[in-house]
């Protein structure tokens, strides 16, 4: 008898197996509309992602994995078996996909530290332009551009010890217990290089430009260049600010970088991987160096 006339004689355990697999592509159709309805203004990030992902998520996950697993059990008890195991397998192992991604996700944000602002040089704070400020505002911005900023005291909770600290200290101790340039966080500082600013300026602008940032000003004042673009990020659509600094210094064209998030505590290491790649992609094409 083939398989074709077989399957039917599954009967109410088939439909237990489809209804297992519907589960888990509601799953994974939920994480989807959580972020990009997000993205699309059609709710708040706290929704989204607060509520959507990280509070309602994890329990459609369980509930999508415990019905795939009974539905293996019940496609095992007679035969046909080979069909229904087959779907409730695959139901399980989507179920499963959005468990470990959660996991995953959880895991690292309890590994870092509670940073969105990253720049190169915290002793001289590059500063946002007046038209970057403004649209920060326009968006309803959560995390303020200060020359000092520190950890808020609500991040004790998830992170001991870390309230009230500068933020600068604590990237540059996460940088130092990273240790390396292919970890989450690695040292941030100036780069150097012969060209005039504006040469140099130009180079940035266009990396930025291939990267898909939207740009929104180029200014200079006298040998300082400052070019500034949001970088806005795939699923969600948030939107980390990256400003950078070309001036003279030391008889050098001196290079700084900043990215700060508008919203959320943590950035799960995106503006750090963010400065770093533009500062080794800037280095490489410019011929730049680590010191004047």
């Amino acid at each position: 008898m083939s398989e074709a006339i077989e399957t039917p004689k599954a009967g109410w355990r088939m439909k237990v197996v489809v209804f297992a697999l519907a589960v888990s592509i509601f799953t994974v159709l939920w994480f989807a509309i959580a972020a990009l309805g997000t993205k699309f203004g059609l709710w708040p990030w706290q929704v989204g992602l607060g509520q959507m992902t990280i509070g309602i998520g994890p329990g459609i996950a369980m509930l999508a994995l415990g019905l795939s697993l009974i539905a293996q059990v019940i496609a095992l008890i007679k035969a046909p078996r080979k069909q229904a195991f087959i779907l409730a397998l695959v139901a399980t192992l989507i179920a499963a996909f959005c468990m470990f991604r959660l996991a995953g996700l959880g895991a690292q944000a309890n590994s870092l530290p509670p940073l969105h602002d990253i720049q190169t040089d915290w002793a001289d704070p590059i500063q946002f332009s007046a038209e970057l400020m403004a649209a920060r505002e326009a968006q309803g911005e959560t995390n303020p551009v200060l020359d000092a900023p520190t950890v808020p005291d609500y991040a004790e909770a998830r992170w001991p010890g870390t309230a009230g600290r500068l933020v600068s200290e604590v990237q540059e101790e996460a940088e130092a217990k990273e240790g390396s340039d292919g970890t989450v966080y690695p040292a941030l500082e100036s780069i150097y290089f012969s060209q005039s600013p504006a040469e140099v300026a130009a180079t940035a602008e266009q990396i930025m430009t291939k990267r898909g940032w939207d740009m929104v000003s180029n200014q200079a004042t006298g040998d300082t260049v400052q070019i500034e673009a949001t970088a806005t990020s795939g699923w969600f659509g948030f939107k980390d600010d990256v400003a950078v600094r070309v001036r003279t210094a030391d008889g050098a064209t001196e290079v700084d970088i900043r990215s700060t998030s508008r919203v959320g505590l943590s950035d799960l290491g995106a503006n750090s991987t963010r400065v770093h790649g533009l500062m080794v992609e800037l280095e490489d094409r410019a011929d730049g160096r680590r010191a004047p």
